[in-house]
């Protein structure tokens, strides 16, 4: 029986030893287009999953991941990656999509040219860059006009480079509760050789590995202790 949001976000632990059982490819792969799901930034889902279940690509990857556990006894794993390089591809894809909300009558004409003009012209104001010398530019005019009115400051590529993995990040969440709410287990990890993963993956140079996510059924000595966290009241303010 599936779980219900707590129940999984309570259940959901790091695994770092998964059982020799085989899991549900299919249901691994409904887990992922949950995370595709996720809140991204301006909708521009700067993101792949490499879904792992070839035996022997598996083993490369383990390899690559400094042969943790975590990796060596998952049964598939799910590489979350990072496509920055993607934003003109997926900006023309949202405007191609309002489009067709404006011919099928669903959005407005002014809604319509608001969000195409985000799409075409601030979309591309601020992703573009040389170098990074538009993007100290960009940085300048942006912390200028903060003087007088409120401004959005993140403008340069290691800016964009951050929001693109908070947004990426978000996915794999969405893609660790759904996992949990149906029974399966998951260890999201950081500790691997990224420059390794992408030949393997053979994937292009500006790509970038989010992290790299074992999945499959927790053994018993999976979960090294219990879960700790700061008091809560540490952490949470009201105003």
């Amino acid at each position: 029986m599936e779980k219900n949001v707590s129940e999984a976000i309570n259940l959901r632990r790091s695994v770092r030893i998964f059982k020799k059982t085989d899991i549900d490819k299919e249901k691994v792969k409904q887990c992922i287009y949950n995370g595709s799901l996720a809140p991204n930034s301006s909708n521009l889902q700067l993101w792949e999953f490499i879904h792992v279940t070839d035996k022997e690509v598996k083993k490369k990857i383990t390899k690559a991941c400094l042969n943790q556990n975590a990796a060596k006894t998952a049964n598939q794993l799910v590489v979350i990656v990072v496509r920055k390089d993607l934003w003109k591809q997926r900006a023309k894809g949202n405007a191609n999509f309002l489009k067709q909300q404006l011919k099928e009558g669903i959005i407005s004409d002014k809604s319509y040219k608001m969000a195409l003009k985000y799409y075409t012209k601030l979309i591309p104001f601020t992703y573009s860059d040389f170098f990074g010398i538009l993007g100290i530019m960009k940085s300048f005019i942006a912390q200028l006009t903060g003087i007088f009115m409120p401004m959005f400051r993140q403008v340069t590529s290691s800016d964009k480079r951050i929001v693109c993995h908070k947004s990426a990040a978000l996915a794999a969440q969405n893609f660790m509760i759904s996992m949990s709410a149906i029974g399966y287990d998951t260890c999201p990890m950081e500790g691997f050789d990224s420059l390794m993963v992408k030949k393997i993956l053979n994937l292009p140079s500006k790509a970038e590995i989010n992290m790299i996510i074992g999945c499959g059924i927790r053994d018993q000595k999976g979960i090294y202790g219990p879960r700790y966290r700061v008091p809560f009241k540490s952490v949470y303010k009201s105003i």
